[in-house]
């Protein structure tokens, strides 16, 4: 829906060729270089580094081969830098017309497209530098003056009297301040980076939004263990790569998710829209700490071979940051290896607006008792907790445990005999 303008690779007065990239941009976790259709002279600059863009928004004029009029400036004024002087923001008159008001007091930086709501929802400048900032260095994004604005609309409006506009005064929304953190000798604040915000926000809503319940089932993944020890190798020298534990866990949920589609769903206000694709993103932690979810599309469509191949080449490309966003969307479910950690098992937050995300845990041996021709008997074993957190507001607990058994099922009854 947008996306926020991280630096311009060209100057106004550069010659751009068609294709070439021009400017970077952060979409959804993910910073991506943006080509220039056409070949020309970039003429003007309409979005400065930090705006937050809507797609499909002009950020910039390029006189092509041909052009002889000057661009006008009528289009740039509704794009101009929020830095010029006298920002228009609607405040109320007794006359209805618009009152420019001066910069900001603090110098805090507006997003064209947040002073072009705030502009339509008559909110003044005054009452915008209250508004908390979740974007980068304290800034307000849409989602920030969005949220404000259903929170606005239930408190009481302020009474409105004319008054001299050389003396404005305005009734501000009680507020609480925060309180200043408690600090100690020797502690250090780090400031989150962009991706560290965006995750938060996004964990918050989510929780926000679904009702999470999880459901737990160990699974004993000993065939599993012992067929990946014994074609590793053969992998390795045949693709190049590892032959890891998370194409054969991805297999195992795509098989349930077929035997089960009501997991294979998301929430679309009173509607339930049902998946027809199974595309499982997979969690990646990143060398920074923080995970990005890559999607493999269709995965039940993909051998094993296919699965490992795909799991490999997109881990890489995530550590590298060399996705694209498409990458990155249209998941329908999710999974979580917990266990490269070292954790036994974990409570996921659902990804959004998906219902159901499994947390895989670590692979343990233990002692069980096995049923054999000739009576039980303990043996070592390997085992693993599976941890299936989905949305009790559509998934009752019936349907999210059998889910997770059934993945551990397919788990348990894995062909030793299954060829590469």
């Amino acid at each position: 829906m947008e996306a926020t303008v991280l630096s311009w690779m060209k100057n106004v007065g550069d010659n751009i060729d068609q294709d070439e990239s021009v400017l970077e941009v952060a979409t959804d976790k993910v910073d991506t270089e943006v080509p220039s259709t056409h070949a020309g002279v970039l003429k003007e600059i309409l979005a400065n580094d930090g705006d937050v863009i809507e797609v499909g928004k002009p950020i910039a004029i390029i006189s092509t081969d041909g052009d002889e009029k000057t661009p006008s400036a009528a289009p740039i004024a509704e794009k101009a830098p929020v830095a010029a002087a006298e920002p228009m923001v609607a405040t109320s008159s007794t006359n209805g017309a618009t009152t420019p008001l001066a910069e900001p007091i603090t110098g805090r930086f507006y997003s064209p497209l947040v002073l072009n709501i705030a502009r339509e929802e008559n909110i003044p400048m005054t009452e915008l530098e209250t508004i908390p900032g979740t974007g980068k260095e304290g800034r307000v994004t849409k989602g920030d003056i969005k949220s404000y604005l259903q929170n606005r609309g239930s408190q009481a409006a302020p009474a409105q009297t004319a008054t001299p506009v050389a003396q404005p005064t305005t009734t501000l929304p009680a507020t609480t301040p925060k309180p200043a953190p408690s600090l100690n000798a020797g502690d250090e604040i780090i400031e989150m980076d962009r991706m560290r915000k965006m995750i938060a926000q996004r964990m918050v809503d989510s929780v926000q939004t679904s009702a999470h319940v999880t459901s737990f089932v160990e699974a004993d993944v000993t065939n599993v263990v012992q067929w990946r020890n014994r074609h590793k190798n053969e992998f390795k020298n045949r693709e190049g790569g590892n032959l890891t534990f998370t194409p054969l866990f991805i297999e195992a949920v795509a098989q349930a998710i077929k035997d089960y589609p009501m997991i294979n769903i998301s929430v679309d206000g009173d509607n339930i829209i049902k998946k027809k694709d199974i595309n499982i993103g997979m969690a990646v932690a990143l060398p920074s700490g923080n995970l990005i979810v890559p999607v493999i599309r269709n995965a039940d469509q993909y051998n094993l071979t296919g699965l490992a191949n795909k799991v490999n080449d997109l881990a890489k490309r995530a550590r590298d940051n060399k996705l694209t966003p498409d990458e990155l969307s249209g998941g329908t479910f999710t999974i979580s290896n917990v266990g490269s950690f070292g954790n036994v098992m974990g409570t996921p937050i659902i990804m959004q607006p998906q219902v159901g995300i499994l947390a895989l845990g670590a692979i343990v041996k233990k002692p069980a008792v096995i049923e054999t021709p000739q009576g039980d008997a303990i043996a070592i074993r390997h085992k693993m907790f599976l941890s299936h957190s989905y949305d009790h507001r559509v998934v009752d607990g019936s349907l999210g445990g059998m889910v997770v058994r059934r993945v551990a099922d397919y788990l348990e009854k894995f062909n030793l005999n299954r060829s590469m």
